[in-house]
């Protein structure tokens, strides 16, 4: 065990190393656009300072005019409140100052112990450093938004569905099901993901049907134990059936907006260009304010849905291909990124990561280091997850199907709009286990004949 607390000792240490200096470069650019999504991150803050002054309340709505409330679930922007509290000071610094601290611990601690869970102890070693390592997940880790709480709670609903199936226990698989629910009040993405968790254990698990059985109905219970009171919640104010939150239309206008054939038929992406449209559609006067989800939030996003589902069926192959390219730009975490997916982060240098004052020296030195092996990481990292799922199946049926299930989720299901890489975080996060499997296995296979030479 001693061993085992050394290791996980020094791979938190890395990850604190590197969030560090990835903190460094996000806190000075939080007021640039182009590193930080400051709008989405301003209506959690306004979210919550109503909040702390008790101008709103932090679940209940009173008011069924402001459809705006359920862009969002409602968790992050608590959190935001309550480090707000906390901290004294109201602003997207004091949440980056706590949140890259929370994301360097929980994250190589929750990829080690799904990895211990699937594989064993020497690849969640592996998994462990590259989830420190990662660039993609640091730089996010260290942004000031629901992405990483959202990413933190959907791993360890897959740690602990890895061992309610091993067990085969239906209180594990209820907890699983309730952390998966507690992960949709910070952002809707992972609702369904409870879909393909129950078709992998049925389909993909060696025990009885109705073990089997017990499982699925567990996990899907726990699921909706959480995510009700929400829906519940937008079912008396709005009287209308909505979920955790509002998105999908927006999402399915803005990534048609994304092609050329979906601009050629009048979508267009950005918000401010579709407001625009959306202003002249309702004869709104450009000094009457208008937001996305506010006023007739929900009928305004069933529309937006509507017209983009229609263009896409009259398409179905063509908007197949544009699916296909969205997950190659997903996956690809290494060259130059995609023009709307977002930055995949950045290697730890000197320049971007320390002070100036620092550069030139044994600090320096080691830094660059650091980022030359980040860099190298990037460029591995696909190829490497392709081999630990190959070999995972392999030999780890249904642990690897279980993982496999939460890439294939992410990958489908944010690829039918417009997606980020930002909101496929725990699809990274689960395919920086595999690598660290696939490593593994590439030791093993090459030993012997190291050991002959």
């Amino acid at each position: 065990m001693l061993r085992h607390a050394i290791w996980i000792v020094a791979i938190i240490a890395l990850s604190f190393i590197v969030r560090a200096g990835t903190a460094c470069f996000v806190g000075g650019h939080l007021d640039d656009a182009g590193w930080f999504q400051s709008g989405s991150y301003r209506i959690f803050d306004q979210r919550a300072q109503n909040i702390i002054d008790g101008a709103e309340p932090a679940f209940l709505i009173t008011d069924p005019e402001r459809t705006d409330l359920i862009q969002y679930p409602p968790a992050f922007a608590a959190a935001v409140g309550v480090i707000y509290m906390l901290t004294g000071e109201r602003s997207p610094d004091a949440v980056h100052s706590v949140q890259w601290k929370l994301d360097a611990l929980l994250m190589p601690f929750l990829i080690i112990g799904i990895t211990l869970a699937a594989f064993g102890w020497r690849p969640a070693y592996f998994a462990g450093s590259f989830a420190a390592l990662s660039p993609l997940l640091a730089f996010y880790g260290v942004t000031p938004s629901a992405d990483a709480a959202t990413t933190w709670v959907v791993l360890a609903a897959v740690w602990i569905l890895l061992l309610a199936v091993k067990r085969t226990s239906w209180k594990l698989a209820l907890v699983a099901g309730m952390v998966l629910g507690a992960a949709c009040w910070f952002r809707v993405n992972p609702l369904f993901l409870i879909v393909p968790w129950a078709a992998t254990v049925m389909l993909f698990t060696s025990l009885s049907l109705k073990q089997r059985a017990q499982l699925c109905c567990s996990l899907a219970a726990g699921t909706i134990l959480l995510v009700a009171p929400i829906i519940l919640r937008n079912v008396i104010v709005y009287r209308q059936f909505v979920l955790t939150g509002l998105s999908v239309g927006v999402n399915l206008w803005e990534g048609l907006g994304e092609t050329e054939t979906g601009r050629l038929n009048g979508f267009k992406y950005g918000d401010d260009l579709m407001l625009q449209d959306e202003r002249i559609e309702m004869g709104r006067p450009d000094d009457v304010t208008i937001r996305l989800f506010w006023p007739d939030g929900i009928s305004r996003d069933r529309e937006r849905a509507r017209r983009a589902l229609a263009l896409i069926a009259e398409h179905p192959l063509w908007y197949a291909g544009v699916m296909l390219e969205r997950m190659y730009w997903m996956l690809k975490i290494a060259g130059e990124p995609g023009p709307y997916y977002g930055t995949a982060g950045i290697n730890c240098t000197p320049q971007k990561c320390l002070p100036e004052t620092q550069n030139g020296g044994l600090i320096s030195a080691a830094v660059t280091v650091l980022g030359s092996v980040q860099s190298v990481y990037r460029y591995l990292a696909v190829i490497l997850a392709a081999l630990g799922i190959a070999a995972g199946v392999i030999q780890f049926r249904h642990s690897a199907c279980i993982l496999l299930s939460v890439v294939l989720y992410y990958l489908v299901s944010s690829s039918a709009g417009h997606t980020e890489l930002r909101y496929v975080l725990p699809m990274h996060a689960v395919l920086v286990v595999f690598s660290g499997f696939a490593l593994d296995r590439l030791i093993a296979v090459f030993r012997p004949q190291i050991d002959d030479d």
